[in-house]
C-alpha cells in the first residue's frame, strides 16, 4: 500500500522497542468504529484512507497498558499517527540492547536437592562467569554461562568433596558447567522462558530458565545494572549421575530432582567496571 494512502505510524516501547501486532482501533467523535487494524511485525501501522475530520485512537496490545491519542485526518483521507508509545503493563523498562557482563560478585548460583526424602540440602557455585546479550528483538536474546564446578559449597567439606567426585559432579573430568541460552518466550509481565542448552557432567540436554526481570538502575561506578531472577529443575539422571547410598533399602539418599536457583546482576558493557 502507497504511504500516500491512509494513515501511518508506529507502535514503540519507551526505549524505542516495535510492538508487534498490537490492535489499533480509529473511533470518531460519537464513539463508532471507523477502523481497526493490526501493526505488523515491526510495529508499523498503515491504513486505508478515512473521511477528513477528528479521531480518537486506541492501541491495545498483550503485556501492555492500553494507550490513546487523538488523529486529525485530512480532506485526502491521510494522517501521520506518529510514534505511539506504549508501557509495559506492570512492568519496567527492559534492558538496552547490548552487551551486558554477569557479576558474580553480586549474583549468587545455587541449587536445592533433598536428603533422605525427608529434609532440603542447599548448595551454591562461588565462581562463575557469563554473558548476556540483549538483541533488538528481545526474544532474540542469548545468554552464555559457566560454572567451575569445583566451586560448590554446600557448608561441608566431606559431602562438598563428594559432590566434586565421579558420583556427582565429576569435577576432575568435566571441570566445567555451562549454559547457552538461545532465545526467550514472553511468559507475562516481566516473566519470560529462556531456551537454552546445559552441559553437566558431560552430558548436554535442553534446559528452559523460569526467568523475572527485575529492573535496571544506575550503579555506584557510572554504569548501568540489570537484574534477574530464574529458576528451573533438573534430574540428574538425565546428565549422567545416577548414585544412590541406600540402595539395598530401595530410597535415594540425594533426590533424583535438583532445583536450581539464580539471582544476577549484570552490568552493560563488555566487562565489568573497575571497583
Amino acid at each position: 500500500m502507497d504511504d500516500a494512502r491512509g494513515p501511518r505510524g508506529a507502535i514503540r516501547t519507551k526505549d524505542g522497542w516495535a510492538v508487534r501486532n498490537a490492535i489499533v482501533t480509529v473511533t470518531d467523535l460519537m464513539g463508532r468504529q471507523a477502523t481497526r487494524v493490526q501493526a505488523g511485525e515491526d510495529g508499523r501501522v498503515a491504513m486505508d484512507p478515512l473521511p477528513g475530520g477528528t479521531y480518537t485512537v486506541i492501541v491495545t496490545a498483550m503485556g501492555y497498558e492500553p494507550a490513546a491519542s487523538t488523529l486529525i485526518v485530512s480532506s485526502r483521507g491521510t494522517a501521520d499517527l506518529g510514534t505511539l508509545v506504549l508501557s509495559r503493563a506492570g512492568g519496567a523498562d527492559l534492558p538496552p540492547p547490548g552487551p551486558w557482563t554477569i557479576d558474580p560478585v553480586h549474583s549468587s548460583v545455587g541449587a536445592v536437592a533433598q536428603h533422605l526424602g525427608l529434609s532440603s540440602v542447599r548448595g551454591r557455585f562461588g565462581a562463575f562467569e557469563g554473558r548476556i546479550e540483549i538483541a533488538d528483538r528481545i526474544e532474540r536474546s542469548r545468554v552464555t554461562a559457566r560454572i567451575d564446578a569445583t566451586s560448590i559449597d554446600t557448608g561441608n567439606k566431606l559431602r562438598d568433596d563428594h559432590l566434586r567426585s565421579p558420583d556427582f559432579l565429576n569435577a576432575d573430568a568435566h571441570p566445567v558447567i555451562t549454559y547457552e541460552g538461545e532465545g526467550l518466550t514472553e511468559t507475562g509481565p516481566d516473566r519470560w522462558t529462556v531456551q537454552g542448552r546445559l552441559t553437566l557432567n558431560g552430558h548436554t540436554c535442553p534446559v528452559a530458565l523460569d526467568l523475572v526481570y527485575l529492573g535496571t538502575g544506575p550503579d555506584p561506578w557510572g554504569g548501568t545494572r540489570a537484574a534477574f531472577r530464574a529458576t528451573t529443575e533438573l534430574n540428574r539422571r538425565d546428565f549422567g549421575i545416577r548414585y544412590s547410598q541406600i540402595l539395598e533399602a530401595g530410597v535415594n539418599a540425594v533426590g533424583e530432582s535438583l532445583k536450581v536457583e539464580l539471582e544476577i546482576q549484570a552490568a552493560q558493557g563488555e566487562t565489568l567496571p573497575e571497583p
